[in-house]
């Protein structure tokens, strides 16, 4: 469960902002698209893989 404390004179819309940024960071709507369909363990490897290739292709354009 997410508890997030608001502030004397903290603003409705400030205490919503930290709730969803807590959700976001316990990645349950990640998990929850991700257990609709059922995926190969092969299929989550090779999705795995194409991303580092994506981030590290990055990380070299960054660095020249």
């Amino acid at each position: 469960m997410i508890i997030v404390n608001v502030k004397e004179g903290e603003s409705l819309d400030r205490a919503l902002k930290r709730f969803k940024k807590k959700f976001e960071k316990t990645g349950v709507l990640r998990e929850l698209r991700s257990r609709q369909a059922y995926e190969k363990r092969s299929v989550t490897r090779r999705i795995q893989v194409k991303k580092a290739i994506y981030k590290q292709g990055l990380n070299q354009e960054v660095s020249i």
